[in-house]
Protein backbone atom coordinates (compact mmCIF):
# COMPACT_ATOMS: atom_id res chain seq x y z
CA UNK A 1 0.00 0.00 0.00
CA UNK A 2 1.20 3.48 -0.85
CA UNK A 3 -0.15 6.55 0.99
CA UNK A 4 0.14 9.67 -1.15
CA UNK A 5 -0.20 13.19 0.20
CA UNK A 6 -1.53 16.07 -1.88
CA UNK A 7 -1.37 19.57 -0.48
CA UNK A 8 -4.52 21.32 -1.65
CA UNK A 9 -3.63 24.59 0.03
CA UNK A 10 -0.27 24.76 1.77
CA UNK A 11 -1.72 26.22 4.93
CA UNK A 12 -5.08 24.56 5.28
CA UNK A 13 -5.89 21.30 3.45
CA UNK A 14 -4.00 18.08 2.78
CA UNK A 15 -5.54 15.09 0.98
CA UNK A 16 -4.25 11.59 1.70
CA UNK A 17 -4.93 8.82 -0.82
CA UNK A 18 -4.28 5.11 -0.31
CA UNK A 19 -3.34 3.29 -3.50
CA UNK A 20 -3.28 -0.45 -4.03
CA UNK A 21 -2.10 -1.79 -7.40
CA UNK A 22 -2.28 1.74 -8.85
CA UNK A 23 -5.96 2.05 -7.86
CA UNK A 24 -7.36 4.51 -5.33
CA UNK A 25 -8.43 2.40 -2.36
CA UNK A 26 -9.32 5.20 0.05
CA UNK A 27 -8.90 8.81 1.07
CA UNK A 28 -8.86 11.14 4.04
CA UNK A 29 -8.54 14.90 4.41
CA UNK A 30 -6.66 16.89 7.03
CA UNK A 31 -7.86 20.46 7.57
CA UNK A 32 -5.76 22.88 9.59
CA UNK A 33 -7.72 25.39 11.62
CA UNK A 34 -6.25 28.47 13.23
CA UNK A 35 -7.68 30.59 16.01
CA UNK A 36 -6.54 33.14 18.56
CA UNK A 37 -6.62 30.72 21.51
CA UNK A 38 -3.40 28.91 20.51
CA UNK A 39 -0.33 29.78 18.52
CA UNK A 40 -0.53 26.35 16.91
CA UNK A 41 -3.34 25.16 14.65
CA UNK A 42 -5.63 22.27 15.41
CA UNK A 43 -6.60 19.69 12.83
CA UNK A 44 -9.84 18.20 11.58
CA UNK A 45 -9.92 14.69 10.13
CA UNK A 46 -12.63 14.59 7.47
CA UNK A 47 -14.03 12.42 4.68
CA UNK A 48 -12.29 9.18 5.62
CA UNK A 49 -13.52 6.76 2.98
CA UNK A 50 -12.42 3.30 1.83
CA UNK A 51 -13.74 1.71 -1.36
CA UNK A 52 -15.89 -1.36 -0.63
CA UNK A 53 -13.48 -3.89 -2.12
CA UNK A 54 -10.67 -2.67 0.18
CA UNK A 55 -12.56 -2.48 3.48
CA UNK A 56 -11.36 -4.52 6.48
CA UNK A 57 -7.84 -4.66 5.01
CA UNK A 58 -6.24 -1.90 7.11
CA UNK A 59 -6.56 0.85 4.51
CA UNK A 60 -8.55 3.18 6.77
CA UNK A 61 -6.21 2.52 9.67
CA UNK A 62 -3.14 3.42 7.60
CA UNK A 63 -4.81 6.55 6.24
CA UNK A 64 -5.80 7.79 9.70
CA UNK A 65 -2.35 6.96 11.10
CA UNK A 66 -0.79 9.02 8.28
CA UNK A 67 -3.11 11.93 9.11
CA UNK A 68 -2.25 11.67 12.83
CA UNK A 69 1.48 11.75 12.10
CA UNK A 70 1.08 14.71 9.74
CA UNK A 71 -0.94 16.66 12.32
CA UNK A 72 1.72 15.97 14.95
CA UNK A 73 4.47 16.98 12.53
CA UNK A 74 2.71 20.24 11.76
CA UNK A 75 2.59 21.07 15.47
CA UNK A 76 -1.18 20.78 15.86
CA UNK A 77 -2.30 20.79 19.48
CA UNK A 78 -5.25 18.46 18.78
CA UNK A 79 -6.88 16.41 16.05
CA UNK A 80 -10.65 16.11 15.86
CA UNK A 81 -12.60 13.40 14.07
CA UNK A 82 -16.39 13.30 13.97
CA UNK A 83 -18.87 10.48 13.51
CA UNK A 84 -22.61 10.01 13.67
CA UNK A 85 -24.05 8.51 16.87
CA UNK A 86 -25.22 5.40 15.00
CA UNK A 87 -21.74 4.45 13.75
CA UNK A 88 -20.52 2.50 16.78
CA UNK A 89 -18.05 0.50 14.68
CA UNK A 90 -16.44 3.78 13.57
CA UNK A 91 -16.28 4.94 17.20
CA UNK A 92 -14.45 1.74 18.18
CA UNK A 93 -12.10 2.23 15.22
CA UNK A 94 -11.19 5.78 16.27
CA UNK A 95 -10.75 4.76 19.91
CA UNK A 96 -8.39 1.97 18.81
CA UNK A 97 -6.21 4.68 17.26
CA UNK A 98 -6.08 6.76 20.44
CA UNK A 99 -9.02 9.12 19.95
CA UNK A 100 -11.21 9.82 23.00
CA UNK A 101 -14.91 10.55 23.13
CA UNK A 102 -14.55 14.18 24.13
CA UNK A 103 -17.79 15.97 23.40
CA UNK A 104 -20.80 16.44 21.21
CA UNK A 105 -20.88 17.83 17.70
CA UNK A 106 -23.57 20.36 16.85
CA UNK A 107 -24.38 21.23 13.27
CA UNK A 108 -26.76 23.00 10.99
CA UNK A 109 -27.52 21.51 7.58
CA UNK A 110 -28.03 23.99 4.75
Amino acid sequence: MNIKKQTIDEKYVIKFTAEIDDKDAGRAFLYLIYNDLHAEPYALLEDVFVEGEYRSQGVGRELVKAVIEEAKGLGCYKLIGTSRHSRENVHRFYKSLGFKDHGVEFRIDF
